[in-house]
């Protein structure tokens, strides 16, 4: 739900943590007009700490125990930005990322979670794998379960950390891994797990009644524990401890106290004697105040506590307030934790051991308990309602829009070009790609351009409204996108205009909006050795690009539709989809992993794939975009007076397409595209299948289509594999015209 309200503050989220997700969902519920909201993570799925060792222990699947930022973001009317922190300025205000430009920021908060801490213990870091962050333990349990679970090899696991966190993953590993094998007829006794602690108390926080429950589970699981033996030294398959013992295992998971991201020591901001932000009871930094801090990553100075998801969603309500408060120049109140509260301990099973105060319990009934519990928490976050988005309101704006934006009506014409100030600062950051053949471009009323001997200039245009609400993006696709039918030309980017419509806001939000973007532009541009000669800039309702480019080839080696011969093997070079993808997205239901697998796609540059199908004697070529794969193969064949037999099942989708066209998203260009659907031969079951519909779905920077000889296509697709092409695939092939008949079949 996006306020329509010109921006004049920016509030940015690093983090995707516990508290933040409660900061979206509250603001969603009150949004601020004039505040533009930014999440920044380096994944699109965020796991909820709680479930984990359900996850483990096989009772929830991975979507089950992780929050989707990319439909929680749209709901609460942010943009969300995939990409890792990794500095941050508080006298600047910029968040530092890697590989993009910094992000500015008005308030900025941080609910970065903890990050890997070994202690100091030399080889850690190389030979076990952290339980935090969490995405990346993931990833290494899935290779653990299968090395478990297909082969009876014997197999020590160990676990280094005492902890709930410790406790609760070894009894769930060792519960999942053992039915995994006897599920398959293999030695499950040949699995044997090790839990290493260095303190002498087992769960050392923890009540004596859950203590004594939880070593009764560790025993009857036949996992041994090891306590008072600190780890000082890891090396390829042993744990060396301080009192002299060693432990030989083939996988190690660590789980000891986590610490804060590293680059925080460097960012100036007050931080405890383990690097953690230290922050006062309304959240805000020690010694700046518009840097607030959540979850893991705080120490809050009146309020110590450990490090525990529940404390975590607990600070969400009270920050998502305060953050309110700031922006409304109100005074942000400080906030209590409680003092007592719910603990349960899973043990892989169902059946848990939990605390309250004084009162320890276990049962199968507390598991279903905690089950409950973590499940309705994930429903405010996974399963969120609709609402209709609300017409500007100016009155209610955050304070200050009128005075940031001056009076009176906003101008068209000249006059509503972004200002000289803006511009400059801007263009001036750039360092645009120098070319011998550009002898004049940004700074003069026109850009000239020399075409060298032997050549042709190939020029392009491309416009539309902004497609992804991170700027960088934004810039980086369009000009792929642009610069893409000059590849399918067989020609080489020379230069790129950009043309940038930015809606109300401030200027220096101008500034540093127009800032990512062209510094999207300018990435893409380097890459295809384009020079960026020239552009435009005005202010319009709604944020939108375009860009004019010019090319060159060899004048005898210019490429286009026409030349497809029969028997030439149809290639292409993408997936498609990202229509449909897109279009969910707007409507806040795409899920993230399938947005950030069109993204990738949309992201590659079709320079290379070009450049291999050139070496490899294609015949026709053009590229698939507004069109749709049917509509640009349409063209395609009509410039050669040929026909075609494409195999529907050949055609390669991007993650989520089918799904969501299966459920009725669509574009809303598709229908326009379906009308050469004439021209399709398809049977009845394959017309109303959802894969028809995709042949249809307008692509923003989309793959290639060629036309190659049937004799050089194996070497063709090794060529693209090698360029990076991997989505590539033979879909087809061209055949003569049938007269009378459809000119694709499909099958």
């Amino acid at each position: 739900m996006q306020s329509q309200a010109p921006i004049v503050r920016d509030l940015v989220l690093v983090g995707g943590g516990h508290a933040h997700v409660g900061v979206l969902r509250r603001l969603a519920m009150k949004p601020m007009p004039g505040v533009r909201i930014t999440l920044i993570n380096r994944d699109a799925m965020t796991p909820y700490s709680g479930m984990l060792p359900g996850y483990v222990a096989g009772h929830y699947t991975h979507d089950e125990c992780h929050i989707d930022l990319v439909p929680l973001s749209a709901f609460a009317g942010a943009r969300f930005v995939e990409a890792e922190a990794t500095g941050l300025d508080p006298e600047r205000r910029l968040v530092h990322l890697k590989d993009r430009p910094s992000i500015a920021y008005d308030l900025v908060s941080l609910n970065l979670g903890s990050a890997p801490s070994f202690q100091g213990v030399p080889g850690a870091a190389e030979h076990t794998t952290p339980v935090k962050p969490i995405a990346g333990f993931v990833q290494r349990w899935q290779r653990i379960l299968k090395r478990a679970g297909t082969t009876g090899e014997p197999l020590k696991i160990g676990v280094v950390g005492g902890g709930a966190g410790g406790v609760e993953l070894i009894l769930a590993m060792a519960y999942r891994l053992r039915r995994e094998r006897a599920k398959r007829g293999l030695d499950a006794d040949a699995l044997s797990f090790q839990l290493i602690q260095g303190a002498k108390t087992l769960l050392p926080t923890h009540p004596d009644g859950v203590r004594e429950r939880l070593k009764a589970k560790l025993k009857e699981r036949r996992i041994e524990v090891f306590r008072g033996c600190r780890v000082v030294r890891a090396e390829d398959g042993a744990l060396i401890a301080e009192n002299g013992a060693q432990f030989d295992l083939d996988e190690v998971l660590w789980t000891t106290q986590a610490g804060p991201a590293p680059w925080l020591e460097d960012t100036g901001l007050d931080v405890d004697k383990r690097g953690f932000v230290t922050v006062q009871a309304t959240l805000q930094s020690t010694n700046y105040p518009n840097v607030f801090a959540a979850g893991d990553v705080a120490h809050v100075l009146e309020h110590p506590r450990e490090k525990a998801g529940v404390f975590a969603v607990r600070q969400g309500p009270p920050l998502a307030d305060n953050l309110a408060r700031v922006l409304r120049g109100e005074t942000p109140k400080p906030f209590k934790p409680q003092t007592s509260f719910l603990t349960l301990i899973s043990t892989g099973d169902t059946y848990a051991v939990g605390a309250k105060g004084p009162l320890v319990f276990a049962g199968s009934w507390a598991w279903t308990l905690k089950d409950y519990i973590d499940r309705k928490f994930m429903r405010r976050f996974n399963e969120l309602p609709e609402m209709e988005a609300e017409a500007p309101d100016l009155k209610g704006a955050a304070a200050g829009v009128a005075e940031a934006l001056g009076e009176g009506m906003r101008c068209g014409g000249c006059g509503a070009k972004v200002g000289a100030r803006v511009l400059s600062r801007t263009l001036g950051a750039l360092r645009p790609v120098p070319r011998t053949d550009v002898l004049a471009g940004i700074g003069d009323d026109a850009a000239v351009l020399t075409v060298p001997e032997g050549c042709v200039q190939v020029q392009t245009v491309d416009h539309f409204r902004a497609f992804l609400d991170d700027p960088y993006l934004l810039g980086e696709i369009g000009a792929l996108h642009a610069m893409s039918d000059v590849w399918a030309m067989g020609a080489a980017p020379q230069a790129i205009f950009p043309m940038v419509t930015l809606p109300p806001m401030t200027p220096e939000k101008q500034e540093t909006t127009l800032a990512e973007i062209m510094a999207g532009v300018a990435a893409a541009a380097k890459r295809a050795g384009a020079a960026i000669a020239g552009g435009h800039t005005a202010e319009g309702a709604e944020m939108a690009i375009g860009f004019a480019v010019t090319g060159l080839a060899p004048r005898d080696r210019v490429m286009g539709k026409a030349g497809a011969r029969p028997g030439d093997a149809l290639i292409v070079t993408k997936p498609i989809g990202t229509g449909v993808i897109l279009a969910a997205n707007m409507a806040g239901k795409a899920k993230g992993r399938w947005l950030s697998a069109a993204i990738a796609a949309m992201r590659q540059s079709n320079a290379e794939a070009a450049r291999a199908l050139l070496k490899n004697g294609v015949h026709a070529l053009t590229d698939v975009t507004g069109f749709g794969l049917a509509g640009h193969l349409s063209e395609m064949l009509h410039a050669g007076g040929v026909a075609a037999d494409v195999e529907v099942e050949a055609v390669p989708l991007l993650p989520g397409a089918e799904t969501l066209a299966g459920a009725g998203v669509r574009s809303t260009l598709l229908p326009e595209n379906k009308r050469i659907a004439r021209g399709i031969g398809a049977d009845e079951a394959l017309q109303a299948s959802a894969r028809y519909d995709l042949l249809f779905d307008p692509q923003t920077a989309g793959g290639l289509l060629a036309a190659v000889p049937e004799d050089r296509a194996g070497e063709a697709m090794a060529a693209l594999e090698a360029a990076g092409a991997a989505g590539a695939a033979i879909i087809g092939r061209v055949v003569a015209a049938r007269v009378g008949s459809p000119r694709i079949v499909l099958g």
